[in-house]
């Protein structure tokens, strides 16, 4: 593994030296990774955090490390020697990859000392951030198909650089996909890999014909050609069609043809009505070209004849939202004695208030049907009776309240570390995927529909709510007066 310790912002390196200086390093503290409400966002998928865990339990400064810090003329030896021996000891709280999150959950939460806890800040927002945005884009573009056909990962080569297309492959199986076309992907996180041929193997023989023929002789059991190179009907699905009957003849069962240009709507029911007359009904069109959740969904209504979607550029690069706006901020300071000072960042724009203290998230389910109800999150000491009804509120609009009763609670943060230490046991990608799939069906679609999703509640316990607003009303009498504040 590569020593990524380093990748951070100098400005972590900066406060830790000041922290240092002060003799603050030491102070244990409360951080919450969250993402902000964006329009383009109804629901996310937690991912990433495997590799977080991986990168925060083997961070160490080697010598290289000390030395190039050295160099940059910003850092006290003394200082320099404290980051040598430093190693994560804190805690973390997390809910578990696959999981459907909403704005302003806190996805991951870090106890730790003040020091290691600002350091992890850039490279957990990098991991978490990016995997849960390719997860989020993938289970979207996934849904789009309602069913007809799996979805294949084709990003790699568009993707921005090889950490982001291998795991981005990684998070869009998390997201739904059945398969991805990168190789070191597959082998690294055990995913199925799927592709066939390029225009330029066709190219590179005397006809389409003779191309189609030299492929089928190398994967008689997997043969799926791509029939665009020239003229779509008139070319490449009769040769395709010849090609199929030569196989089945020899005792083969062809595989289908790939579409990756133009109008797909028509060529797929043009090709689907051609393969059936030929007596090919079982063979598949698959189909690639910029595809995304809303030219899948385009397509599902046209009535396309399509069996599996390569999706690629617009799915690596989340085109329409290429960053998640995830944000790490101070929640908490924990005090010698153990009690909490809980610690707010205000701003004009509501939106950017953080919630306080050390905190809890939980989701409630209707007793009887199993659906999501809406997700609350608590003071970490709050306890959620299911047995009297509980009153929901909008965080701001306090007015909009609304009363459950008969629903049951479900923590969402788990601990993944304890005192520096993994006691979480990760599980397969395989069951990531499951599990993310099956913790959707519990959803009901208004919230998860393309367009004009209804608003899934997110709220604040009663407790959590009037400490945030007494903290906020505090704070501003205070500034007015000119008095320091917690």
């Amino acid at each position: 593994m590569r020593n990524l310790t380093l990748l951070t912002d100098l400005y972590q390196l900066t406060m830790g030296y000041g922290f240092y200086r002060h003799n603050k390093h030491e102070e244990e503290v409360v951080f919450d990774l969250f993402f902000r409400r964006n329009n383009l966002i109804t629901y996310s998928i937690a991912a990433g955090l495997q590799q977080a865990m991986e990168y925060l339990l083997n961070w160490h400064f080697d010598e290289e490390d000390i030395a190039y810090l050295r160099s940059l003329n910003l850092f006290g030896e003394d200082f320099l020697e404290y980051l040598k021996n430093m190693r994560f000891t804190g805690s973390v709280y997390a809910v578990r990859e696959g999981e459907p999150v909403f704005p302003g959950e806190p996805i991951l939460t870090v106890r730790a000392p003040l020091i290691q806890a600002q350091f992890a800040e850039t490279a957990l927002l990098n991991i978490i951030n990016h995997q849960t945005l390719i997860a989020t884009k993938s289970s979207k573009i996934c849904r789009a198909t309602h069913g007809q056909g799996m979805v294949m990962e084709f990003g790699l080569r568009r993707a921005q650089g090889p950490d982001a297309g291998i795991n981005g492959a990684r998070a869009a199986i998390i997201g739904g996909c059945s398969s991805t076309s990168n190789v070191i992907a597959g082998q690294m996180f055990d995913i199925p890999v799927a592709g066939t041929m390029a225009h330029s193997w066709i190219m590179d023989y005397p006809t389409e014909y003779d191309a189609f023929r030299a492929y089928a002789d190398c994967y008689p059991d997997n043969c799926l050609l791509l029939v665009d190179t020239y003229d779509t009907l008139r070319s490449g699905v009769p040769n395709a069609i010849k090609v199929f009957k030569e196989l089945k003849a020899a005792g083969y069962k062809p595989k289908g043809i790939r579409l990756d240009s133009g109008d797909l709507a028509y060529l797929s029911k043009e090709s689907r009505r051609m393969m059936d007359e030929a007596g090919f009904p079982e063979a598949i069109i698959c189909v690639s070209g910029d595809l995304d959740e809303r030219s899948i969904n385009s397509l599902i209504q046209q009535g396309a004849k399509i069996d599996s979607w390569g999706v690629g550029t617009k799915l690596i690069t989340s085109e329409d939202l290429p960053a998640l706006g995830g944000v790490y901020k101070l929640a908490a300071v924990i005090e010698k004695d153990g009690s909490i000072t809980p610690k707010i960042k205000l701003s004009d724009n509501t939106a950017k208030i953080t919630n306080p203290s050390f905190k809890n998230l939980y989701r409630l389910y209707d007793k009887d049907n199993g659906m999501a109800i809406a997700d609350l999150i608590t003071l970490h000491d709050e306890a959620v009776d299911e047995n009297n009804p509980l009153t929901l509120f909008h965080p701001v609009e306090t007015w909009r309240d609304h009363e459950v009763e008969n629903f049951r609670v479900e923590k969402l943060q788990y601990t993944i570390v304890e005192n520096g230490k993994l006691v979480y046991e990760f599980p397969t990608l395989k069951e990531v995927a499951a599990f993310s799939k099956a913790e959707l069906s519990k959803f009901w679609e208004e919230y998860l529909r393309l367009d004009m999703p209804h608003l899934y509640k997110v709220d604040l316990s009663k407790k959590l709510h009037t400490l945030k607003i007494g903290m906020i009303d505090s704070i501003r009498k205070n500034a007015k007066k000119g008095k320091k504040h917690d």
